[in-house]
C-alpha cells in the first residue's frame, strides 16, 4: 500500500508548457523534414566548393574496323586519365557556392522560424484547453448544486411538498448542464489530439504554467522574413552566375593514354613501324559567348523577376510583423482589463450565490432566480480563468512577434 501511494504521483504526473514546447522541438515531424533540408543544403555547399578542386577521369576503349584502311590496325584498346582544372570560369563557382550558402542559411531560418510558430501553436492550444478545463470544473460544481437541488425538490415530490413540474424543471437543468459538460470534454479531447499531434507524444495532464511579464517594447525581424530576405540573396546569386557565359571561360586538361592494337596494317608490320602505345596531351581550351539570341539574359530576367517577387513578399511580411506587433500590445492591455472585470464579476456572483442558495432553500426566493444565480457563478468562475489563460497567450503572442524564442520567457 506504501509502495502504492509512492507511485500515484508519478502515475499522474503531467507536463507544464516548456517541457512540450522543448519535446515539440525534437520530436515534430515537420521539424525533422525540415533537418532534412537543411542537411541537404548543406551537402549542396560541400558540392559547390568540391568543384574548385581539380577533375580525375579515367576511362577506356575499344574500336574494331573490319576493313581496315591502310596503315590502321583493325582492333584498337585504349585506356586513359585525364586530370582537369578550370583556371576561369567568369565567377560561376563562386556564385554558386555563394549560392548554395545563403540557401542555407534560409533553410536554418525557416527552421527555427517553424519551431517559433509551433511553440506559439502549443501555447495556444495548451492555455485553450486550460480555459476548457476551467469551464468543465465550473460546471462540475455546478453540477453538484444541481444534482443536491434536484435530491432536495425529489423528496419534497415524495412528501407531497412539490408538484412533478418542479422535479421535471430541476432534471432537465441537470441534464443540460452533464450535456454541456459533455461538449466541453469533447472540445478537450479534440484539442489535446492535436496537441499530441504538434508534439510528438502522449499527454495526459497539462500542468500550470505562465510567461514573465516583460513589457520591454522592442522586436527584431521574424525569422520567417529572415529566411525569404536570405532566399533572395541566393536567387541573386544565381542570377549572377548566369554572367558567367559572358565571360572567358579557360581550361587546362592533361590526357594520359596507353593503347594496344591487333590485326595491324601487314605494311605496318613490315615496315617494322608501330603506332604510339603510349601518349600524353595537354590541352587549354578558351571559350567565349559571342551570341545566344538573349538567352542567358531573358533566362537572367526571370530569375530577377522571381526574386523580386519574394521582396515583395518581404514587404509584406515586415509590415504584417509591426501590425500584429502593435495588436498584441494591445491585446495585453485588454486582457488586463478583463481580468480586473472578470475577477469583480466572480466575487459579486459568488457572493449573491451564497445569499440566493440561503433564501431559496428558506423558500424566500424561486427556483428561477436561484437557477440564474447558479449560472452567473459557473459562467464567471469560467470567465475569469479563460481572462488569465488570455493574458497568457497574449504575452506569448508578443513574445513571438519580438522575435523572441518563447519558452525562454517562461517562468
Amino acid at each position: 500500500m506504501k509502495l502504492l501511494l509512492l507511485l500515484v504521483p508519478l502515475l499522474v504526473y503531467g507536463d507544464n508548457l516548456k517541457e512540450l514546447i522543448d519535446f515539440a522541438a525534437k520530436h515534430n515531424d515537420i521539424v525533422h523534414a525540415k533537418e532534412y533540408v537543411k542537411a541537404s543544403q548543406a551537402k549542396e555547399v560541400e558540392s559547390k566548393k568540391s568543384s574548385y578542386f581539380p577533375t580525375v577521369d579515367v576511362g577506356g576503349f575499344y574500336k574494331r574496323d573490319d576493313d581496315v584502311s591502310p596503315f590502321q590496325a583493325g582492333d584498337v584498346y585504349s585506356g586513359y586519365a585525364k586530370v582537369g582544372l578550370d583556371i576561369y570560369d567568369g565567377g560561376k563557382k563562386s556564385s554558386l557556392v555563394s549560392q548554395a550558402k545563403l540557401s542555407l542559411l534560409s533553410s536554418d531560418y525557416d527552421k527555427k522560424a517553424y519551431q517559433k510558430s509551433l511553440a506559439l501553436q502549443i501555447t495556444q492550444d495548451f492555455f485553450t484547453i486550460k480555459s476548457l478545463e476551467s469551464s468543465l470544473n465550473a460546471r462540475e460544481e455546478a453540477n453538484k448544486s444541481l444534482k443536491a437541488q434536484l435530491n432536495r425538490v425529489s423528496r419534497f415530490y415524495q412528501a407531497k411538498m412539490a408538484t412533478k413540474d418542479d422535479v421535471d424543471r430541476v432534471q432537465a437543468d441537470f441534464d443540460t448542464n452533464i450535456y454541456k459538460m459533455q461538449s466541453i470534454r469533447f472540445q478537450i479531447l479534440s484539442l489535446k489530439s492535436l496537441l499530441e499531434l504538434k508534439v510528438g507524444k502522449k499527454i495526459d495532464t497539462l500542468e500550470k504554467s505562465s510567461f514573465k511579464k516583460n513589457e520591454v517594447y522592442e522586436y527584431k525581424l521574424l525569422d520567417s522574413t529572415n529566411a525569404l530576405i536570405s532566399k533572395k540573396s541566393s536567387i541573386q546569386k544565381g542570377a549572377k552566375a548566369l554572367d558567367s557565359a559572358y565571360y572567358p571561360n579557360l581550361r587546362v586538361e592533361d590526357t594520359y593514354s596507353v593503347y594496344n592494337y591487333e590485326r595491324l596494317d601487314p605494311n605496318l608490320v613490315a615496315l617494322n613501324a608501330k603506332p604510339l602505345n603510349k601518349q600524353n596531351t595537354l590541352l587549354f581550351t578558351l571559350n567565349f559567348r559571342v551570341f545566344d539570341y538573349q538567352n542567358i539574359e531573358k533566362t537572367k530576367e526571370a530569375v530577377m523577376l522571381n526574386a523580386q517577387a519574394i521582396n515583395e513578399q518581404i514587404e509584406f511580411h515586415t509590415k504584417e510583423q509591426k501590425v500584429r506587433y502593435e495588436l498584441s500590445k494591445e491585446r495585453i492591455k485588454t486582457a488586463k482589463a478583463k481580468i480586473k472585470s472578470s475577477l469583480s464579476a466572480l466575487n459579486s456572483a459568488s457572493s449573491a450565490f451564497v445569499t440566493i442558495e440561503k433564501k431559496y432553500n428558506a423558500g424566500i426566493v424561486d427556483y428561477i432566480v436561484y437557477l440564474q444565480s447558479l449560472t452567473q457563478k459557473t459562467n464567471a468562475k469560467a470567465q475569469y480563468e479563460r481572462s488569465l489563460n488570455d493574458l497568457e497567450v497574449a504575452y506569448a503572442t508578443l513574445y513571438y512577434y519580438q522575435a523572441k524564442d518563447i519558452k525562454e520567457e517562461l517562468k
